[in-house]
């Protein structure tokens, strides 16, 4: 579509107004629909297509000289506006999926390297129990050899002549005695030797099939790896490029308002961030009970989005943090406590923790995770940025952590 045709599009939802409408009571299952409400709906605004359509075929960001040019014509300044308003929105929705996706990506690569310590363990220990084995049989086999030997030492001609020998009787009832308990004793070791062997034989087939599947989930491992260190990558460069590019359309967007961009960008984030609000309860109930549904523990982050390696894990440097916010907030002790409940519940207050059921992520358990892109774009390693929207969602959500915690404790499975 050419930038005018998108221009015009996006002008019949935003042409009566300069700034976001007041949210509606709906739903918002995600955040492009979430600015979607902000933007106001296209109802009342046909009578503006004909003075619109002959706005210029454009598609790409607009230009200082756009914008000014823009400011000229109130139709143009709106259709302007909305597709500052719509690129922003672009911004934000790839950064947001990159995001989600390094997440899951570092998720997985966590779960192939678990399997592969496992798997080494097992490797390892048939291993070590076919070598026992093993052992066991070669001693068994020289217990045997040594007895043959003493049986050939004590028979022969000596065995003969006593014998012949009727004054040696007694000497050769016990020679004949000892002789045969060597042999049974011989049997037995026989018997233990070839069962030992077998048994060596068998370890050592399961060594191989166990060494044969660790090399095969090496192999899954690396690539998970590989996958993840990639996903995280793109991840950064496009949080890189839309810090760049978001700079400059807020500055525009600006501009056009007749503001400032850091209020016209708090203003639009906050927005987003109340109208995610219904959305995250929402998506929070539905995963608890998808969970409950599926046997599985209604605890949220129990597993692990990014490697440690590549983001630092402090739950004590988190609560401390977070008392400080608190307290700066306005609330007590009491408000504190509560929350520690609840983020131990949630996540155990490590800022990689995720929930493989739902999507769940972070110290707060946003659902997705890249709902705390409004409290900054670093939201997957910065545990200040996610008990930043933390507060922020439970404040506008649930009034105080109180509030929050209640809530948490009277739903099963638990979620807020």
């Amino acid at each position: 579509m050419s930038r005018s045709a998108r221009l015009l599009a996006g002008a019949l939802l935003a042409v009566a107004a300069s700034v976001a409408s007041p949210l509606t009571a709906t739903a918002f299952p995600s955040q492009a629909s979430a600015r979607a409400s902000i933007a106001g709906g296209s109802a009342g605004f046909t009578e503006s297509t004909a003075r619109l359509g002959q706005l210029a075929v454009r598609t790409d960001y607009p230009s200082w000289d756009d914008v000014n040019a823009a400011k000229q014509n109130e139709a143009a300044k709106q259709a302007e506006v909305t597709n500052i308003t719509s690129l922003l929105g672009q911004l934000e929705d790839e950064a947001a999926r990159l995001g989600d996706e390094a997440v899951q990506k570092g998720n997985a690569y966590l779960k192939a390297a678990a399997e592969l310590q496992a798997a080494t363990q097992i490797a390892e220990t048939a291993d070590q129990r076919a070598t026992d084995a093993q052992t066991r049989a070669t001693a068994a086999q020289k217990q045997v050899g040594a007895i043959a030997a003493s049986l050939y030492r004590s028979g022969g001609s000596s065995s003969a002549t006593l014998l012949l020998d009727s004054s040696n009787a007694g000497s050769l009832l016990y020679r004949l005695g000892t002789m045969s308990k060597l042999t049974e004793q011989s049997a037995k070791l026989s018997d233990l030797a070839t069962a030992s062997q077998n048994l060596a034989i068998t370890l050592k087939d399961q060594a191989t099939i166990a060494e044969n599947a660790r090399i095969e989930l090496a192999a899954t491992a690396q690539k998970a790896a590989d996958d993840a260190k990639a996903a995280q990558e793109a991840a950064d460069a496009q949080v890189a490029d839309q810090k760049a590019k978001s700079d400059v359309l807020y500055a525009q967007l600006a501009v056009l308002q007749d503001s400032t961009a850091q209020i016209v960008e708090s203003y639009r984030l906050g927005q987003i961030e109340a109208a995610n609000i219904l959305a995250q309860q929402q998506a929070a109930a539905a995963a608890a009970a998808a969970s409950s549904g599926s046997g599985s523990s209604s605890g949220s982050g129990s597993s692990e989005g990014l490697p440690p390696g590549s983001v630092v894990v402090d739950p004590a440097a988190a609560k401390a943090y977070a008392a400080d916010r608190v307290a700066s907030m306005g609330w007590g002790s009491d408000q504190f406590s509560c929350l520690v409940l609840l983020w131990n519940r949630e996540s155990g207050w490590r800022v990689n923790a995720y929930n493989e059921d739902g999507g769940a992520y972070g110290i707060p358990q946003s659902l997705p995770g890249n709902k705390m892109a409004t409290a900054g774009a670093d939201w997957r390693t910065n545990a200040q940025t996610q008990i930043n929207w933390g507060l922020s969602y439970i404040s506008r959500a649930y009034g105080t952590p109180c509030g929050a915690w209640a809530h948490s404790q009277n739903t099963n499975p638990h979620w807020y």
